[in-house]
């Protein structure tokens, strides 16, 4: 019997978390459809399916065998993309060649939309070339976590409806969004991963000045090397500002490995802006619940920030080439998730030429010396996160992944 075969393609720590829970899931599911089958005296069980394609070290530690670390090679922005332009095509025709060698029912794309896109279209592309009576292969390609073309490049949704069989909402207003556009696209609002990963974890419980603690911040300047090179010198510095004025603060600055980890400590060394700040690699639930304001790059970390009631100071900045296109493409407000979910700004946001040390300390004291205001931003975040649906995204995920690779198989 022949065991069910899933490739799964994750280029970021973000993805490469998400993607270790949706297979574990996955897993799961399985087994619980193997033993109603057995149950049943259906006999039409499974062997342990295989899990496959390229990650990093969460989903190699769900089973997954990795073709390669891609999440190593995680790179943002138009100039960084170019100088790895040779390299990411090298990774392409690898899983190219690995999806035809190996012949998944189902391919799973994790975030990393710019790579995952094009390599759902290479597979689309190979497989209509060979229609025909001995090439059956035809693979459900699923995009899990919608990228964010509602806010640049909109015009990509429709290779996207053209390539993918279904997309994987974490975020309510997408589906509605998608269904306007492309309403031959199945989308699917499975909510947000947040929900499950940290639930029963404390959240913050605030900070005012009259409190007997000092004020803790948490930095977090960014997962890749090319952030953390841009943000970390500038959020040192800007933390210095403010413990000039508030001299009892510390800090924790997190880093999701230890390859950033030694890069940070490289960069901490040259700026010599390291008093009161405290190094550590992971843990980042554990901190936010015990801290009162974050500065953190405008990525996905930012909705953990909102789910953990924690104000903050968003930044970040790119190479002049890449701003500079982008600023002419993004028809958003903000780069700032929890600003656009709320339609206004709870975090203060500084991006390019605004992200100085001066302009984000200055934000930080103005929130960490309003009470009234901290608390305020506290409550609609939480009323925020309710908004996001119920925990158990991955097992949704799992579910509309399975239910769609039964119905394509065939009868």
């Amino acid at each position: 019997m022949i065991p069910r075969r899933f490739m799964i393609i994750a280029g970021e720590t973000s993805g490469d978390m998400l993607a270790a829970e949706l297979v574990r899931e996955l897993r799961r599911q399985i087994c619980v459809m193997d033993e109603e089958s057995s149950a049943s005296n259906n006999f039409e069980t499974h062997m342990a399916p295989i899990f496959f394609g390229a990650g990093g070290p969460h989903m190699a530690g769900a089973g997954v065998k990795l073709e390669f670390d891609l999440t190593q090679h995680s790179v943002v922005g138009l100039s960084e993309v170019i100088k790895k332009y040779f390299t990411f095509k090298k990774f392409m025709d690898r899983l190219v060649q690995l999806a035809v060698d190996e012949q998944p029912e189902v391919i799973i794309c994790v975030d990393f939309s710019g790579f995952n896109r094009r390599f759902a279209a290479a597979v689309k592309n190979l497989v209509r070339s060979q229609k025909g009576e001995f090439h059956n292969w035809s693979p459900g390609i699923i995009q899990y976590i919608s990228p964010q073309v509602w806010a640049s490049r909109e015009d990509r949704v429709y290779q996207m409806a053209r390539d993918y069989d279904m997309v994987l909402s974490i975020f309510p207003f997408e589906k509605e969004w998608y269904a306007q556009r492309v309403p031959q696209l199945k989308v699917e609002f499975v909510g947000h991963p947040l929900k499950d990963r940290h639930q029963g974890l404390p959240l913050s419980n605030g900070w005012t000045p009259t409190d007997a603690q000092p004020p803790r911040i948490v930095l977090l300047p960014g997962s890749r090397r090319s952030e953390l090179r841009l943000h970390l010198p500038v959020v040192l510095k800007a933390f210095g500002k403010i413990r000039s004025i508030l001299p009892t603060a510390t800090a924790k600055l997190v880093l999701p490995n230890s390859q950033l980890s030694g890069l940070a400590v490289q960069l901490m060394q040259s700026s010599r802006q390291t008093e009161g700040i405290e190094r550590q690699v992971g843990g980042l639930a554990q901190t936010l619940g015990k801290s009162h304001l974050a500065i953190a790059s405008t990525g996905t970390v930012t909705m953990e920030c909102a789910y953990f009631g924690v104000p903050s100071v968003t930044l970040y900045k790119t190479s002049g080439l890449t701003y500079q296109v982008g600023k002419r493409l993004i028809r958003v407000k903000s780069l700032t998730m929890p600003n656009l979910l709320a339609d206004e700004t709870l975090f203060p946001e500084f991006i390019q030429h605004q992200a100085t040390p001066e302009n984000i300390a200055e934000a930080a004291l103005s929130l960490l010396q309003n009470p009234k205001r901290l608390e305020l931003i506290r409550a609609k975040l939480a009323s925020l996160m309710e908004t996001l649906g119920q925990p158990g995204a991955a097992g949704r995920a799992a579910r509309l992944i399975l239910n769609m690779a039964s119905a394509r198989m065939p009868q």
